[in-house]
């Protein structure tokens, strides 16, 4: 069968996707570039704590991933974290350093002695938090973005200017801050920030729009997850045009967390036809090392890189899995290996079939009479129901061993 853009031989996708009357509505850009903020808005959330080891394995795997460009972390916050800015940028890693920097002179200065090719610089653009979180007058934020986003293109970084909470600012003062900044200071890109995650997806076009429309310089999204909105988001940005896009691992960071890598690099992948070049079949091991040097869990079945995703308890879907053989997108949306994941496993539960059941014989290498089979499925759902949890290999043999003898 011919390959189409939805369907083939790794992911099967909706053709709804490809048709003209959704193309012809999309500015798609001709690339996409990932901006990983892991080790600085990822290190954000709660209690999570990445030494200078942790930032130099994670960036190095990111960086073996295809990643374009990786957000090493805030110089200013402490001698740690300027350590692990400067000894990434000696790693001379394939992607691109950027540090992150507040709106200050000495900041700035911080990340140019870092070595860094870029730095994101952020300061606050709606007024309200401008006066009531930093309890500056709001022409102090424009006078200080001017300076330091000057000095820092003439100290040889490129300028990605953050306006912090941008989606609740209004749309008047937001745009005259960005103007006056890139006019009279420096600004190479624009960030799309929105802080709280609360720009709702039918927001995102115009967003997109006027921020173009008065500044015309490249845009980068930057989403959060407060309402579980940065990845939808994120996609109706990139199909306004936006050709970088900031995200986390699994999506760690402040809060709810930042817009999902694995999520967005594959949506765009399947579902528009985009390839980032990102190398997905790393995703489920960066995920694993992230999590764990960050000491975070994540559900079990979490898209693309939960531990279980590719575990099948219902009777019904078992079957599926057991049908189609090798045609596993016919039963899953993608497989496995193109995220890294393991083969479909068909395990044991409250809601196991026969089918889950012959499949267990065949792992165990055991076999059954067809007179027994009932049995031992109402036996291993009601050990799963006694114990509310699934059935292993041993405690499956123990059945058979009971219900066969």
């Amino acid at each position: 069968m011919p390959e189409e853009p939805w369907h083939t031989d790794r992911w099967f996708t909706s053709p709804w996707n490809f048709l003209p009357e959704i193309r012809d509505e999309l500015s798609l850009p001709a690339t996409v570039q990932v901006h990983d903020v892991t080790l600085r808005d990822g290190e954000q959330q709660a209690g999570v704590v990445l030494t200078t080891d942790d930032k130099l394995r994670i960036a190095e795997a990111l960086a073996e991933a295809g990643v374009h460009r990786i957000e090493a972390g805030l110089p200013a916050v402490s001698p740690a974290d300027d350590a692990a800015v400067r000894e990434m940028v000696k790693m001379g890693l394939p992607s691109e350093i950027y540090a992150f920097s507040r709106c200050l002179v000495d900041d700035v200065k911080r990340a140019a002695d870092c070595g860094v090719g870029g730095v994101v610089m952020e300061i606050p653009s709606s007024h309200h938090l401008i006066e009531k979180a930093y309890r500056w007058p709001v022409e102090r934020a424009i006078d200080a973005s001017i300076e330091a986003t000057s000095l820092a293109h003439e100290l040889g970084m490129k300028v990605s200017f953050f306006p912090i909470d941008a989606t609740r600012a209004g749309l008047v003062e937001y745009l005259d801050l960005l103007e006056k900044v890139a006019t009279d200071g420096h600004v190479d890109a624009i960030g799309l920030v929105d802080t709280f995650g609360v720009l709702s997806p039918h927001g995102v076009r115009l967003f997109v729009r006027r921020t173009r429309e008065r500044l015309g310089v490249p845009l980068e999204t930057h989403f959060h997850m407060d309402f579980g909105l940065g990845v939808a988001n994120t996609l109706i940005a990139v199909g306004e045009g936006v050709e970088v896009v900031q995200t986390t691992v699994t999506g760690i960071g402040e809060r709810a967390g930042n817009t999902p890598m694995e999520e967005t690099v594959l949506a765009l992948l399947t579902m528009y036809g985009l390839d980032t070049g990102i190398r997905t079949e790393r995703f489920f091991e960066i995920s694993k090392l992230v999590m764990r040097l960050a000491g975070v869990s994540q559900p079990s079945n979490r898209p693309v890189v939960g531990e279980r995703l590719y575990n099948v308890e219902s009777g019904i879907i078992s079957t599926w899995v057991r049908n189609v053989g090798d045609e596993l997108t016919e039963s899953f949306p993608y497989r496995p290996e193109l995220v890294g994941q393991p083969a479909p496993l068909l395990v044991l539960g409250k809601g196991s079939g026969l089918d889950s059941i012959a499949g267990a014989l065949d792992r165990v290498g055991r076999t059954a009479d067809p007179e027994q089979m009932q049995p031992i499925l109402d036996e291993v759902k009601a050990r799963s129901l006694s114990t509310k949890g699934l059935i292993d290999d041993e405690t499956f043999v123990e059945i058979l061993d009971t219900v066969t003898s």
